[in-house]
């Protein structure tokens, strides 16, 4: 388990190369009518993040993940602090050619149809146009938007969801190798994070390595590799969700009755309550159930034991006395 107590450990050393990272980074902003207050988003980040990995950062509103994300594009400059993405130190223009960004509330010249932006988007990237003709289909077909009848609209036509799929579709225009998501599920009505669950699992299939914040975290659950929360501008933890949750395979079981010296062989924390043998199995459940036929005694429950991403989230911040209700 990857959880800290002064600052967050990595997780176990990974043998693809490391496309992100940052150590001790800090962000702090003056603020006030004399500038004499100050406040800071950021605290001593060290993360690294690898090659063709999903990684959510996930926090509460306020928790400093767009200033990170921000800091890590190089449009917010730290305070202290280094980093680096793709082997660059932040805020180096060669880098911007691979990296593709989606902001958290991106702006759109509405008048124009979704081709029409996306080309508006390539010739920034300088793309050529014989390039720009077969990555554009290619890019609406991703996101859901190759009909005919979605391409002809304007953009002030489109709803949420489809916005944030043409969004979706501008940040991959230049084909990165590293994209970043502030916030992509934001506003989304259930079918709309469905679809845009599905295109970021795509391009997760593709290799690329995607950063993306949220605090949808039944999302990120399903699509991340590994994860880190955020509270306060300071990183509480960083791992995978086996590390973090514990084993998939993990039961919590509930027995009637039964030999306990048996019983033990099977539930190693054997404990009484409640009339009944409870504990954490170890070991093979048919095995087990097995077992339990030939000591007479009866199965109550068995239940996947893993905490869910939200239960552990609230649980980290409670632990550090830090406000999980408005």
């Amino acid at each position: 388990m990857v959880i800290a107590s002064q600052r967050p450990m990595q997780s176990a050393s990974c043998d693809r190369p490391v496309v992100v990272k940052t150590v001790d980074l800090k962000k702090v902003y003056r603020t006030g009518f004399w500038l004499n207050q100050t406040r800071v988003p950021l605290r001593n980040c060290s993360l690294e993040i690898y090659q063709g990995e999903t990684f959510g950062l996930l926090g509460q509103n306020g928790a400093g993940k767009t200033t990170l994300l921000k800091t890590l594009l190089g449009i917010v400059r730290p305070t202290s602090g280094r980093g680096m993405l793709l082997g660059k130190p932040l805020g180096d223009q060669s880098v911007k050619q691979q990296v593709g960004y989606l902001p958290e509330n991106p702006y759109f010249y509405d008048y124009l149809t979704a081709w029409e932006f996306l080309q508006y988007a390539a010739h920034l990237f300088q793309i050529p146009s014989e390039v720009q003709r077969r990555r554009i289909p290619e890019l609406l077909d991703l996101v859901g938007l190759a009909q005919s009848s979605a391409r002809k609209k304007q953009l002030r036509q489109y709803s949420k969801g489809m916005l944030q799929r043409v969004g979706m579709a501008q940040a991959l225009i230049n084909d990165p190798q590293l994209v970043f998501l502030d916030e992509p599920m934001s506003g989304l009505d259930p079918l709309g994070r469905y679809q845009m669950r599905e295109i970021i699992l795509a391009l997760k299939a593709q290799g690329k390595t995607i950063f993306f914040n949220s605090h949808v975290l039944s999302d990120v659950e399903k699509i991340c590799d590994r994860v880190a929360i955020l509270a306060h501008g300071e990183l509480l933890c960083i791992g995978s969700l086996p590390e973090l949750l514990g084993s998939a395979d993990l039961y919590q079981v509930k027995v009637r009755g039964g030999n306990p010296d048996v019983l033990r062989r099977w539930i190693p924390d054997l404990d009484w309550q409640d009339g009944l043998w409870q504990g954490h199995l170890k070991g093979d459940p048919q095995d087990f159930l097995a077992s339990l036929e030939l000591m007479n005694a009866q199965l109550i429950g068995l239940n996947l034991a893993r905490r869910s991403l939200e239960d552990f989230f609230v649980q980290q911040l409670r632990q550090r006395g830090i406000q999980t209700s408005e």
